[in-house]
């Protein structure tokens, strides 16, 4: 290997999970903190947990609890449909 090209290699780098759960590895950083590990990962623990850093699933459920609160108003067509026959009516009125 080259000298000097290479980042330093900790060989107990620290590492820690939002769980609580910590143990030693080998790598280039000192102390490497996660939000997943083997002790709290749905693979591996067999429990289904939501792991949603940007609110993605909270804003999915938003978006189908507002269009279910306005199935009732018409689409673009339809309305767009319904202008035209109030213009059309509005310029027969007017001749």
């Amino acid at each position: 290997m080259k000298k000097g090209i290479h980042p330093t290699y900790y060989p107990d780098a620290k590492v820690s999970c939002a769980c609580g759960n910590t143990f030693v590895t080998g790598s280039t950083l000192p102390e490497i903190k996660t939000e997943l590990c083997s002790a709290c990962h749905p693979f591996y623990t067999g429990k289904q947990k939501l792991v949603d850093t940007a609110r993605r699933v909270e804003k999915f459920k938003a978006k189908i609890e507002a269009k279910k609160d306005k199935a009732h108003v018409k689409g673009k067509t339809a309305k767009r449909a319904a202008k035209a026959v109030k213009k059309a009516a509005k310029t027969k009125s007017e001749k």
